[in-house]
């Protein structure tokens, strides 16, 4: 009788190839099993010659090219039969909830589990849950019990039902992880809120430094999710096109790169120890300073960081950015932005992580310039009150129509007509939607 057959928790090969990475790893995420070097998909036995370097290979795998490190879960031994050597790879069931190739990461290709006879790469889904898992019972945030317990989440519900997920009344609360082991609404059910406590100030400085602010923001104090979009139109307001018309096809040149500003502002949000306080954007004439609180994720390394190795702080809030489609588990957004700036404008602490964005010269070149003809031209053509709203749209892009009539002196009304006169001219822009845009001054 052949005792050697292929099975859930065998693989048979005739002798070593590179995929047996991709084999201990299936094992790793199945329910353990054991690799045989040496012998024929039929079962004959053959033998493996250089059995020093075959050794030595396994342990390259084992120690260097899958994560999270499985060397206490995998042992070879020497097997002797009808006087060949045979090399055997006993692996046990994970411990951790997930493994995969380093090299393709916590995707398809990088996770595969063993079904029957055969590695199948795991599916986005399945990767998507064994991945919470993996730091779920470490997530500070949701075990940190709110400020409130008084939470309402119209804001949430809708964002979902956009997205035509369906969310059970009943359920969930708990699908979501919004409360503790004590069943109190945690820190992460307050981030997610229509109302809660938690600012987000976006600070615009006149110069190079903090020596003088031209305008502090807060978009805080609400559903995080309606906190990203408006974060992301402001930036979105700010980020200055000039268009050079001498050249075929126009070349347009932005201020910054929105993508990897908009991964940099995700990034912060999603890694952010929100037990500590908020991320911070600071925008500058030069630069635009993303900081977010607690360092890198505790086992995660720089080199993996800009590896774009996913290692997220909080789980339960990756995964409602996935849900909304905003972020992938990939860590994608590093290496993009990596790949535009370089590593440079990562600063890496212990406590914090701060990406500094430089602005195009040429840019900020046009932009002194027209705001010196901007200034010359508010005499030209503007009644008294366009020019003061003018002026003040310029320092703070958010103030309404209340605000503005009580900084001048004037009614609502008046402002409003205000408004459209400078929209009929061409002076003004709005960005985003009544309640939530703002108003931008066209340089």
């Amino acid at each position: 009788m052949n005792p050697y057959i292929e099975s859930e928790i065998l693989e048979l090969k005739e002798k070593y190839t590179d995929t047996i990475t991709k084999e201990i790893v299936s094992f790793l995420n199945g329910a353990g099993g054991s690799i045989i070097i040496g012998v024929k998909d039929n079962g004959t036995v053959v033998g493996v010659d250089k059995v020093d370097e075959v050794l030595r290979k396994i342990s390259d795998i084992i120690t260097t090219q899958i994560e999270p490190n499985p060397q206490d879960e995998i042992s070879s031994e020497l097997k002797f039969d009808d006087g060949k050597t045979l090399i055997v790879t006993h692996i046990n069931k994970g411990r951790h909830h997930i493994y995969c190739q380093k090299k393709y990461g916590f995707s398809s290709t990088g996770c595969t589990i063993r079904i029957g006879t055969t590695c199948k790469e795991m599916t986005p889904e399945q990767i998507k849950i064994r991945y919470e898992k993996k730091f779920i019972d470490n997530e500070y945030m949701l075990k940190k019990k709110s400020n409130s317990s008084d939470l309402s989440f119209r804001e949430l519900k809708i964002y979902y039902s956009e997205k035509n997920y369906h969310l059970e009344d009943k359920s969930f609360e708990t699908n979501l992880n919004l409360r503790n082991e004590s069943g109190e609404y945690n820190l992460l059910a307050e981030l997610l809120s229509d109302k809660n406590n938690i600012p987000f100030i976006f600070v615009k400085f006149q110069g190079q430094n903090k020596a003088s602010i031209s305008e502090r923001s807060d978009y805080g104090y609400g559903c995080i999710l309606t906190t990203y979009g408006k974060i992301k139109n402001r930036l979105q307001a700010e980020n200055i096109c000039i268009s050079d018309t001498t050249v075929r096809p126009r070349k347009d040149t932005y201020l910054f790169d929105f993508d990897c500003v908009n991964e940099a502002i995700l990034n912060a949000l999603v890694h952010n120890d929100w037990t500590i306080t908020e991320p911070q954007i600071s925008l500058f004439h030069d630069r635009l300073d993303i900081l977010s609180h607690g360092g890198l994720p505790g086992g995660m390394t720089k080199e993996q960081f800009f590896d774009g190795i996913s290692r997220p702080r909080n789980a339960t809030l990756m995964r409602i950015f996935l849900n909304m489609g905003l972020t992938e588990h990939t860590g994608h957004g590093i290496p993009t932005i990596v790949e535009k700036y370089g590593k440079d404008v990562f600063e890496i602490e212990s406590n914090y992580i701060r990406c500094t964005i430089p602005f195009e010269q040429v840019v900020i070149d046009q932009i002194d310039n027209k705001n010196v003809g901007l200034n010359v031209g508010l005499n030209v053509g503007l009644n008294k009150t366009e020019k003061k709203v003018i002026e003040l749209l310029i320092e703070n892009p958010s103030l309404t129509s209340i605000e503005l009539s009580e900084k001048i002196g004037v009614t609502k009304r008046t402002i409003e007509r205000t408004f459209r006169s400078l929209q009929e001219k061409k002076m003004i822009e709005r960005i985003g939607s009544k309640r939530d845009g703002i108003w931008i001054v066209v340089r």
